[in-house]
């Protein structure tokens, strides 16, 4: 069911650096998987609130292709939530009618993670509602290397003249699903860590303060109200 105190406006994609884990923890003397156990909390918050909202896609920016340089406990433990908690909240997922898709290249995860995530992707396939994507392993740059060199080995490139937009957006990764209106990064910090980023040349930017696992309707209430206030301009002029 739709909110009704929804914002005039509503992305229809939005992405999400989901950034403060760790210092929510160091706040209070926790270990630093205790922060990432309520962001996966928070996680269940925002997507309930989002598709309350009537968005129709989140991406959760899971694991970095720069995140294995953590501490290999932290990493492992990120590797068993991908099992232990993301296939484990299928129930979920089908309560609330989501769809879950991946976004990197889980080839290089453990086979208990990949498996997970696949029978996750299998299992949520005819949900109707919201989509949430999971990138996972994921870097901007590294996709779009691997996109070309696919098209090189499939012979889509075959001289300079076939690399055009058109031909790196539909050879990324879930070309179906639209390019976000808005990447909504937590904690304060004021950077993109390599998101998305062939796929938000025209989306919004917005920087808000509270810490990942604080995050909840409230504050995607006020996303939504902050991009209805925004123009955009796709390169040209106000009206």
């Amino acid at each position: 069911m739709l909110d009704t105190t929804v914002s005039s406006i509503i992305p229809t994609h939005v992405g999400f650096i989901m950034d403060g884990n760790g210092r929510w923890a160091q706040k209070r003397a926790l270990p630093r998987v205790a922060g990432h156990l309520e962001g996966l909390k928070a996680c269940r918050r925002v997507i309930i609130a989002a598709a309350k909202q009537g968005i129709r896609y989140v991406t959760l920016y899971v694991f970095s292709t720069e995140n294995w340089k953590r501490p290999a406990q932290e990493v492992s433990y990120l590797m068993g939530m991908l099992v232990s908690k993301i296939h484990g909240e299928l129930n979920f997922y089908r309560t609330h009618d989501i769809r879950i898709l991946v976004r990197g290249d889980i080839s290089q995860l453990p086979q208990a993670s990949r498996e997970a995530l696949e029978a996750t992707i299998r299992e949520t396939a005819s949900a109707k509602g919201m989509t949430c994507v999971l990138a996972i392993n994921y870097g901007g740059r590294d996709e779009i290397v691997r996109s070309i060199r696919d098209c090189l080995k499939t012979g889509r490139i075959s001289c300079p003249e076939d690399v055009t937009e058109e031909l790196i957006s539909t050879s990324l990764t879930l070309p179906s699903v639209p390019d976000p209106d808005i990447v909504v990064r937590s904690a304060g910090e004021k950077r993109l860590s390599n998101f998305l980023l062939w796929q938000i040349a025209y989306a919004e930017l917005a920087f808000y303060d509270k810490l990942w696992p604080d995050w909840d309707s409230e504050d995607v209430k006020k996303l939504c109200d902050d991009f209805a206030s925004r123009t955009r301009r796709y390169g040209g002029l106000s009206v």
